[in-house]
């Protein structure tokens, strides 16, 4: 039993160990796909600020046509105010010239406003696309550099999966089964050493006599809280 014990210690060691390596591919991949997801938003800021500035600029045209139009009527009042009879005629073309220009003038004042609007969203648009064009070519140098670093990575990795399929043949089936159920289902760790009588999986108290029986080494046993698999390593010092 303490060769089995042996066997599935070794083999969960070889796991952890792969284990860190797929954390440390998905941090690299991680750190990456940040970068790409910045971009992106980069890239979505950037088109949200030019279809602002397009549709200030239609609304700048409207304006500016309805101001020409106004001019128009104007200067046509005011060309027919040679031709008026009466004092009253006077002061109603009179009137009628003033509220256009008034309103022209209005117009020319919400232009400018939007003239101004347009050159500050143009430079916002311009300061964040020089950016951008930065940021993709760091981001393209790093895509380089996270693709070498996972293949390095890789290569460690299939190394240890053939450590690993060495180790697993060592293992009866229903044991390795249950081995990788209790790893799935416990965080990646199915056997756990217990201390004091304590279990180092759950850390709750184990029966003293479980952990008598457990100190013979001649029966394999599970943490009746954890279910883990559970065995005795003394302590260096205790070797000693």
């Amino acid at each position: 039993m303490k060769e089995l014990l042996n066997q599935l210690v070794a083999l969960q060691a070889i796991d952890m160990e792969i284990d860190q390596i797929d954390q440390a591919i998905k941090a690299e991949q991680n750190a990456l796909d940040e970068r790409i997801s910045a971009l992106a938003k980069r890239e979505a800021l950037i088109n949200e600020l030019q279809e602002k500035i397009s549709a200030q600029q239609k609304e700048s045209r409207t304006l500016e046509g309805e101001m020409a139009d106004k001019m128009t009527h104007v200067r046509e009042r005011q060309s027919k105010m040679m031709q008026v009879q009466t004092g009253r005629e006077q002061t109603a073309l009179l009137k009628e010239i003033e509220d256009a220009k008034k309103s022209a003038k209005e117009n020319e004042e919400s232009i400018v406003a939007i003239m101004l609007s347009i050159e500050q969203l143009t430079a916002q648009m311009n300061e964040e696309k020089n950016l951008l064009k930065g940021e993709k070519e760091l981001v393209a140098e790093e895509t380089e550099k996270v693709r070498a670093n996972i293949e390095a990575i890789n290569k460690g990795k299939r190394e240890k999966d053939s450590q690993r399929g060495d180790q697993a043949t060592k293992i009866k089936a229903p044991t390795l089964k249950k081995y990788d159920t209790l790893r799935l289902r416990r965080n990646g760790v199915a056997v756990v050493n217990v201390v004091d009588g304590v279990c180092q999986g759950c850390y709750m108290a184990i029966p003293p006599q479980l952990f008598n029986r457990l100190l013979r080494g001649d029966e394999l046993f599970d943490c009746p809280t954890c279910q883990r698999m559970i065995h005795y390593a003394p302590a260096a010092e205790e070797k000693n």
